[in-house]
């Protein structure tokens, strides 16, 4: 209250905001720290996903007590410990275009901390048709980008989407998270900060929102560029334009997301008895209290470029992690190499395995 920007006026514009952080991960964490501290009276957390050991290098809300606890509720008891004022609503549940809707609505701006193009696209299309506010930011390896979509720029008159920068989503081979390739720890911290500092800009009016415009950071050399992203005419780009049309929208296909085949695990069990079926557990050597009931392969995905060749190219593959993205990934970067394999992800991972 001491800035002259913002003062009392401004702290009051916070505690009457609601906003919506999509995914309590590496960008939602630093993200709901700096909302909640800074007496945002309203916040909704939506997450459908455990704590696992391989995000606590960087999802900093976390920590070892918390291992396979949902996020959205121990992120809410951290944020409530903070600032035991503020209103906090849980969503321990992934958003869909079936739920998206309804939540979103609820809300004066979305903070975007999910790792997937089609929660993206979806979260951006939403916020587009109910002229909310879209914050968005991504982050890989050494690399991350912010920016604020679907709000008009009264300077210049217009207004863009996510649409606007990605009209179409990459092939699902070129779409691989940081579970995947890696992260360092530091780098959602600093993109999902600066989310947060936009969200606070928008709500007390203060400074420039990056609306119109992407920033990119790059921790190796700490540079940091930003560019204008220019209106897409609406001939160029798909999505819909009304609620019917969400709702009826396949993201799934237009993601390219059905191009990784899953199998239960009762569909699995089926397969145990086939010599031609082995499991890699890709989970990390932490992370192997609860194991498998069957001879596995155990390659953890953070040795995986010096143990990829072990895993053997004409049998049947089923990847498992804890909870079953990883897995996904893992498929994705065989099929990239090897289209002609017989290669699937255990749904849900272990969370879902039945003894």
């Amino acid at each position: 209250m001491l800035l002259k920007a913002l003062g009392v006026t401004g702290q009051e514009k916070l505690k009457n905001s609601k906003v919506l952080v999509v995914g309590a991960g590496g960008l939602g964490c630093p993200a709901l720290l700096y909302l909640a501290a800074a007496g945002v009276g309203t916040i909704g957390i939506a997450d459908g996903d455990d704590v696992e050991m391989t995000n606590l290098h960087r999802q900093v809300l976390y920590t070892m007590a918390d291992l396979g606890l949902g996020k959205a509720n121990t992120a809410a008891a951290r944020l409530r410990a903070i600032n035991p004022e503020i209103s906090i609503h849980t969503y321990s549940f992934n958003l869909d275009k079936n739920n998206a809707w309804d939540i979103i609505d609820d809300y004066d701006i979305v903070l975007d901390g999910s790792d997937n193009f089609m929660t993206r696209y979806m979260i951006n299309d939403a916020c587009a048709i109910l002229l909310k506010p879209y914050v968005y930011g991504a982050v890989q390896q050494f690399e991350g980008q912010v920016g604020v979509f679907n709000m008009l720029d009264k300077y210049k008159g217009t207004i863009t989407s996510y649409r606007d920068l990605f009209a179409l989503p990459p092939d699902n081979k070129n779409a691989i998270s940081c579970n995947a390739l890696g992260i360092i720890g530091v780098l959602p911290g600093i993109i999902g900060t600066l989310q947060a500092t936009e969200v606070i800009k928008i709500i007390t009016s203060i400074g420039k929102p990056l609306l119109n415009q992407v920033l990119t950071y790059s921790a190796l050399d700490h540079s940091f560029y930003t560019f204008t992203i220019q209106p897409v005419k609406n001939s160029e780009k798909s999505g819909p334009k009304t609620k019917i049309e969400f709702l009826q929208f396949d993201y799934d296909f237009f993601c390219n997301e059905n191009q990784v085949y899953e199998i239960s695990a009762e569909e699995l069990h089926g397969l145990l008895n086939n010599t031609e079926t082995i499991i890699v557990d890709i989970r990390e050597k932490e992370e192997l209290s609860t194991k498998i009931n069957n001879e596995v392969l155990h390659i953890p995905m953070s040795e995986w470029g010096n143990l990829e060749n072990k895993i053997p190219r004409n049998q049947t593959i089923i990847f498992v992690c804890q909870s079953g993205v990883r897995s996904k990934r893992a498929v994705l970067l065989m099929k990239d190499k090897y289209p002609n394999m017989d290669v699937f992800s255990l749904k849900d991972g272990m969370n879902g395995w039945l003894f």
